[in-house]
């Protein structure tokens, strides 16, 4: 494959550039290569329930001592940012951890208990029975549904937790309203990334371990998908999926030799 053309490249974090605390085999050759190159590159994650920050700690943990905070992406900056072109300072009834409340309330959202403007489900680990009953409120008094991802489940050392999807569900289940949601593999993220990043259609690359939300955003957004095989899919899934990725390696490993 030719990589000339490319010159940003959105990487997915878990599966395709570590496993929990464990970098995948040719992850830091493949930041130097690209560096080395001139090219650019920005991680994007779907979870919201933290914020850049605890992402870039853990990849100093790694080895990458001087990462840059910017350089991470994640759904609730996406969603900030759409909301903010709806309304500056809008009253947001929030579902979500203390984490993603700060980003909101530093974007100069006011978080609020009563008479919002937005509803906002996150994913918030510490949801209770009292907070979704008073989203369902809202949401049937015909107050604007939004969601930072649709996961159902975040996979953990640990196994798989109860993402923001299913509360999505539940909600829905309840108030027959589904959110306008922002995270992967909805296409407003990858143009969220071009506005920020001054980058062109043409010009980008997503590589992520999932078909049906990093190839399937790719593509609903029209960028070059590259598929890696260390994390959820298998080879087998491929020919299966409604989501053909431009091209298909089996780690970060052999793309760098593509690079050099």
């Amino acid at each position: 494959m030719d990589f000339s053309a490319i010159r940003f490249f959105i990487l997915d974090m878990d599966g395709t550039f570590y496993l929990g605390e464990q970098l995948l085999p040719g992850a830091q050759e493949f930041i130097k290569n690209i560096s080395e190159q001139g090219k650019d590159f920005c991680f994007l994650t779907n979870n919201s329930s933290h914020n850049s920050t605890f992402y870039t700690q853990k990849l100093r943990r790694m080895g990458f001592q001087d990462f840059p905070s910017h350089k991470i992406i994640t759904s609730s900056q996406a969603t900030i940012f759409y909301l903010s072109q709806m309304n500056p300072h809008p009253r947001v009834y929030l579902l979500g951890t203390r984490e993603l409340e700060i980003e909101f309330l530093q974007a100069n959202f006011i978080l609020v208990q009563k008479d919002p403007d937005f509803v906002v489900l996150g994913f918030d680990t510490s949801l209770t029975y009292q907070k979704i009953n008073q989203a369902c409120q809202f949401i049937r008094k015909g107050v604007p549904f939004f969601a930072t991802h649709p996961d159902l489940n975040c996979p953990t050392e640990e196994g798989p937790v109860i993402d923001a999807g299913s509360f999505i569900k539940a909600i829905e289940a309840s108030t027959g309203q589904f959110p306008k949601v922002f995270g992967k593999p909805y296409p407003e993220m990858i143009e969220y990334i071009l506005q920020r990043t001054k980058t062109k259609k043409e010009e980008v690359a997503i590589i992520g371990d999932r078909l049906y939300t990093d190839i399937a955003m790719g593509k609903k957004a029209g960028i070059t998908t590259i598929l890696v095989l260390t994390g959820e899919t298998k080879e087998e899934d491929i020919k299966n999926s409604p989501w053909q990725p431009d091209f298909v390696f089996t780690s970060l490993e052999e793309i760098n030799n593509y690079l050099k």
